[in-house]
């Protein structure tokens, strides 16, 4: 499949982004539903859920990514593979997480994943970015408990705001005591972290756990 052109940035507050995603029937996505599902939001090119899925068949895996090229073509690499644990959706998770929780079985929601978002460099965009105090508090209300939130990126001041914001939660604690996770949690590294490791660069990774 030949490349995308795919714009690097997109602005989750603008117009176009405003209206939530409408569900669909997880019966016609899944050959089993009750299978533990991680939810990995801001996708980008679906690589690490694709290669996720095929190593763990016993998982569900679903891709929330606002991007829409990007998810028109992981769905297609999906189908090239016939996986059929594999899912991606096209939205802004800033508006569509709840609806989207609210239409899972329930329990099913196991681990959520937040890897390298758009850091919004500029002050003035920084209001742009994917962990808002509002988008943990929805966090905290939709979720049960013992679900596990992984977060990870390579521009520390992103991390660490990420990390307090959920931190300074009473519905969220750290099962760890280092300041930092040395290694990820999982066998598959995104596009964006094998890069920067390749760089010899750091990357920042935590995790937290529904009370």
């Amino acid at each position: 499949m030949g490349r995308v052109r795919v714009r690097q940035h997109v602005n989750p507050l603008s117009k176009a982004y405003q209206t939530p995603v409408t569900p669909p029937d997880w019966s016609e996505i899944y050959t089993d539903i009750t299978k533990p599902l991680h939810l990995d939001i801001g996708s980008a090119g679906g690589g690490f859920l694709l290669e996720m899925a095929q190593l763990e068949p016993d998982w569900n895996y679903l891709g929330l990514e606002i991007r829409q090229p990007l998810v028109e073509r992981s769905l297609s690499l999906r189908d090239e593979k016939e996986l059929q644990n594999l899912h991606y959706i096209f939205c802004n998770v800033n508006n569509s997480f709840k609806p989207l929780v609210d239409s899972l079985p329930k329990g099913v929601l196991t681990r959520i994943s937040i890897q390298f978002p758009d850091p919004w460099f500029k002050k003035r965009h920084q209001k742009r970015r994917v962990v808002t105090p509002e988008f943990v508090e929805e966090l905290a209300n939709e979720i049960e408990s013992g679900v596990e939130i992984f977060l990870q990126s390579d521009v520390y001041e992103v991390e660490v705001e990420m990390r307090d914001r959920f931190a300074e939660h009473p519905a969220f604690f750290q099962p760890h005591g280092e300041r930092w996770l040395s290694n990820n949690l999982f066998p598959v590294a995104t596009e964006r972290e094998q890069s920067v490791l390749e760089k010899g660069d750091p990357v920042y990774r935590t995790i937290f756990r529904k009370r």
